[in-house]
C-alpha cells in the first residue's frame, strides 16, 4: 500500500490545507465527555500550523441528514478543540461559498479554522462531485487524518482526494502502517482473536482470516455455534444453530489454507445472566440443558497463552466472554494481559480494534501496551472483512 504522507507535502508556508479529522466526539450539554478523538487531530494539525499552513478542519457530527442542526453545529466543539490543541481555533460556518473564502483569505499562516459540519449538505453522503469542487476552492491540499471515517465514500473522505493533492494525516498514517504490520505484510506465526456475540455479523471477518493467519481463536458467544457445530450440547447459550453449515464451511476453509482454529476445552457457565451469580467451571462437554456458557474457562486460557507465546503477530477484535459483567471477564483480562507483556518484552506485535475490544482492555488496564489500539469501530471491522476502504484508496499514490 503505497500513500503520500504530510512528508511528501512539501513547502505549505501560507497555503490553505483542507483537514478531514474525526471529531464526533460524545457530549453531555455542552460538554465533551471524551476527547480521545480530538486529541488524534493534534499531531496533524499542530505540524501544519507550525510550518505556515491556513488550517482547515473538515469533519462531521451526529446525524443531520443534510440538513442545518444548531444542536450538530461543530460550533459546539470549536473551545474543546482549542484547548485540546493548545492554540486558537476559528470557526467558519460553511464548508463551501464566498463567504467561507473570505473568512479563509483573513486567516493568518498558521491558524487553525473549524469548518461547519460537512453533513450538513445532503451532497457529503452522496459524494457528490459539485459538492467536493465547491469545498475544493478553499484549499490547496487535501489530508485525510480520519481512519474511521475511510470506510465511506463522501465528499471530505474521498472526493476531496480526487480534487486536490492528497495526503495521509499523521493519525491515518499511524493506522495504515499498523493494520499493514497485522494484516497486510505480517510476520508469521499470525494469531487472531475474533469474539463476539453472533457468527453471523463477523462472517466476512472470517472468511478473510482463514485465508490470512496461523491461529483462529474464537471466542464470546461466537465460540458456542462453532462448538454446536462439532455436535456439542451448548444448553441454553446464545448460539446462532441454524448456521451449523456455515460454520462447518469456515472449518473446511481452514482445513484447507492450514489455519488451526481454536475453542474452548473448557467453560465457565451460569444458569442466569446477571453479575456475579453461582457458576461452574467445565469441560465443553459438561454443559446441562439450563446452563449457559458465558466465559472462557482457565484451562482454554493457559492453552491460548501458549499459542500467542508462540505466535510473532496478534489481531484482536472482540471480547472472549460477556466481559462486561463480574466475573465473566476473567479471560478475556487474563489473555490480554499475557498479549500485552508480550508485546512489551518484544516478541509479539498486537494491533486491537473495535468497541467492545478497546472497552476490553481499558477494563483490562493494558491497551496502552498494546502495539496499536485502533478506535476506528466499523472502518476497523471492514479492514478485517478484507474489503477495499474508499477513503484509503483515494490517498494510494
Amino acid at each position: 500500500m503505497a500513500f503520500r504522507t504530510l512528508d511528501d507535502i512539501g513547502d505549505v508556508k501560507g497555503k490553505r490545507v483542507l483537514v478531514r479529522e474525526d471529531l464526533n466526539v460524545p457530549m453531555d450539554g455542552d460538554r465533551v465527555t471524551d476527547d480521545t478523538r480530538l486529541r488524534a487531530a493534534i499531531p496533524t494539525v499542530n505540524e501544519l500550523a507550525e510550518k505556515g499552513a491556513k488550517v482547515l478542519i473538515l469533519a462531521h457530527f451526529g446525524r443531520p441528514k443534510g440538513q442545518p442542526n444548531p444542536e450538530m453545529s461543530l460550533a459546539r466543539i470549536k473551545d474543546a478543540l482549542a484547548g485540546v490543541l493548545g492554540r486558537p481555533v476559528h470557526f467558519i460556518n460553511d464548508i463551501k461559498g464566498e463567504a467561507a473564502a473570505k473568512a479563509v483569505d483573513a486567516l493568518n499562516p498558521g491558524a487553525v479554522a473549524l469548518l461547519e459540519n460537512t453533513r450538513f449538505y445532503a451532497g457529503e453522503e452522496k459524494n457528490d462531485p459539485a459538492l467536493a469542487a465547491e469545498v475544493a476552492k478553499l484549499g490547496d491540499f487535501y489530508v485525510n487524518d480520519a481512519f474511521s471515517a475511510a470506510h465511506r465514500a463522501h465528499v471530505s473522505t474521498e472526493g476531496l482526494a480526487h480534487k486536490l493533492p492528497a495526503f495521509a494525516g499523521r493519525a491515518m498514517q499511524k493506522e495504515l502502517e499498523a493494520l499493514e504490520a497485522a494484516l497486510g505484510k505480517p510476520t508469521h506465526p499470525v494469531a487472531a482473536v475474533v469474539g463476539g456475540a453472533k457468527v453471523s455479523t463477523k462472517l466476512d471477518v472470517l472468511t478473510n482470516l482463514v485465508s490470512k493467519v496461523d491461529h483462529l481463536i474464537i471466542g464470546g458467544g461466537m465460540a458456542n455455534t462453532f462448538l454446536a457445530a462439532q455436535g456439542v450440547d451448548v444448553g441454553k447459550s446464545l448460539c446462532e444453530h441454524e448456521l451449523k453449515d456455515t460454520v462447518k464451511g469456515i472449518f473446511a476453509a481452514a482445513e484447507k489454507t492450514g489455519c488451526k482454529i481454536h475453542l474452548p476445552s473448557d467453560v465457565v457457565v451460569a444458569k442466569e445472566f446477571k453479575a456475579n451469580p453461582p457458576i461452574r467451571t467445565i469441560p465443553v462437554s459438561d454443559v446441562a440443558a439450563d446452563e449457559m456458557i458465558l466465559d472462557v474457562g482457565p484451562k482454554a486460557v493457559a492453552a491460548l497463552t501458549e499459542v500467542l507465546k508462540a505466535s510473532k503477530t496478534l489481531v484482536w477484535n472482540g471480547p472472549l466472554g460477556a466481559f462486561e459483567i463480574e466475573p465473566f471477564d476473567k479471560a478475556t483480562v487474563a489473555l490480554a494481559k499475557e498479549a500485552a507483556a508480550l508485546t512489551k518484552a518484544g516478541s509479539l506485535i498486537s494491533v486491537a480494534g473495535g468497541g467492545d475490544t478497546v472497552a476490553a482492555l481499558n477494563h483490562a488496564g493494558v491497551a496502552k501496551d498494546f502495539s496499536f489500539v485502533s478506535t476506528a469501530g466499523g472502518a476497523f471491522l471492514e479492514w478485517m472483512e478484507g474489503k477495499e476502504l474508499p477513503g484509503v484508496k483515494a490517498l494510494e499514490a
